[in-house]
């Protein structure tokens, strides 16, 4: 091999190395952590000014009601993406992965409903009386997938695969059940031609995987087709990402290496996690965080109960409600999975950061957008920490007790 045949071989190694690093939860959770951290100095430093400058520059044509800031379009374009790769994976798990029978599903669906309602019930009791609560109950009912997966990965390797897939599961069912909350609580002003449109269009995205059609020259222009409609109907651009994943093929006829849904997942998965997310979260997490802000959140009764939600709410719901299923017996407890460990997974559930500070931009405005944004961040910190601290005592116990039971 030549020298420059060579060093375009390393250099594609080395880009599928990355590729490969940015499908790990972990990875895409390290990249989410430094885009807010930056995003955080950036906020709280004397270029606060360029940041939120950049981040409310306006582009896009007027025309089509496309004009939109720079942060407008990370939640609204970019954030498309990552709902289509959430599309993908929640056709997957329905169809023919961990959710795709009764009895694979009912354990993590009921953790994941428990886990959606007492956060949303805690967070409305402790704010219903604010007059600028609004929907706010909604914020913490999201469990941020790349955060929680990649804390688990990292504090609690040593538990067996089954609460890794119990963890993910339960965040899928998460993921669609903050979709619809999305979908039905933050739609207005119905622009139902629109609407019809994008409902056509998307029937157009069926029919091309029926007929096994598989050119990105007729699907690129489709799908941003679809968005635009769905933007103008009034529903959340985001939505457009979801309706086309779950439309998306997932199971492979023999003759093909892999499936349309597959394929798709493992060439933007990287994307998701490298770019979109990050993005988004820079823009969104950028809020001030000093000693005054620091006491604005804490005398909030809107930021007090998005904390209380993701941190305790998230807990009693996924725990209890897992406790309560078992004991019915409407679902086992994942094999090799103790009630200490399902305790942690219950902790890492509070860690709401993505579609939690894309509801707290929907549902509030100004500065108690703000706060809330930070209460998230808040709360998903102490969530990662609390979660991690479980995991890390329940390893060193069970160590002790291994090595007592051999002396």
């Amino acid at each position: 091999m030549s020298k420059a045949a060579r060093k375009k071989s390393d250099a594609e190694n080395r880009g599928f190395d990355l590729a490969e690093h940015l499908r790990t939860e972990t990875t895409g959770g390290l990249v989410l952590l430094g885009a807010t951290v930056l995003a955080l100095i950036l906020a709280n430093s004397p270029a606060s000014g360029l940041y939120q400058a950049v981040r409310d520059f306006t582009i896009g044509p007027e025309s089509l009601h496309l004009d939109l800031t720079v942060g407008e379009w990370a939640k609204d374009g970019l954030l498309a993406i990552f709902f289509f790769v959430v599309g993908l994976e929640l056709k997957r798990e329905l169809t023919i992965g961990e959710l795709s029978t009764p009895k694979k599903a009912l354990l993590p669906a009921i953790a994941a409903v428990g886990g959606m309602i007492a956060p949303a019930v805690l967070a409305f009791l402790i704010s219903r009386n604010e007059p600028e609560a609004g929907l706010a109950w909604a914020v913490p009912v999201a469990t941020d997938i790349a955060f929680a997966v990649g804390v688990l990965s990292l504090a609690g390797s040593w538990l067996p695969t089954t609460a890794r897939v119990f963890l993910l599961s339960l965040a899928v069912v998460d993921d669609l059940g903050a979709i619809i909350v999305i979908a039905v609580l933050f739609t207005s002003g119905l622009n139902w031609i629109a609407l019809l449109v994008a409902g056509a269009l998307c029937a157009g995205y069926w029919y091309l995987q029926h007929k096994r059609i598989t050119t990105a020259w007729l699907y690129v222009p489709l799908a941003v087709a679809t968005w635009v409609a769905v933007h103008t109907s009034g529903i959340h651009a985001t939505i457009a990402g979801v309706a086309l994943g779950l439309l998306t093929r997932v199971r492979r006829d023999p003759y093909e290496p892999a499936a349309p849904a597959a394929r798709l997942e493992h060439r933007l998965q990287p994307w998701s996690a490298g770019l979109v997310i990050p993005v988004f979260a820079f823009f969104a997490a950028g809020v001030p965080v000093g000693g005054e802000a620091l006491r604005a959140i804490f005398t909030d009764r809107i930021s007090i109960g998005i904390m209380v939600g993701l941190v305790v709410g998230k807990f009693i719901g996924i725990f209890g409600s897992s406790l309560l299923a078992v004991k019915l017996r409407l679902g086992d407890r994942p094999a090799g999975v103790g009630w200490t460990d399902l305790a942690s997974l219950a902790l890492l559930g509070g860690i709401g950061f993505t579609v939690s500070l894309l509801i707290a931009e929907l549902s509030l405005t100004g500065d108690a957008a703000e706060r809330a944004k930070a209460a998230v961040l808040i709360a998903s910190a102490l969530a990662s920490v609390l979660g991690a601290l479980v995991l890390v005592v329940r390893r060193r116990l069970a160590r002790a007790n291994s090595n007592g039971t051999a002396n």
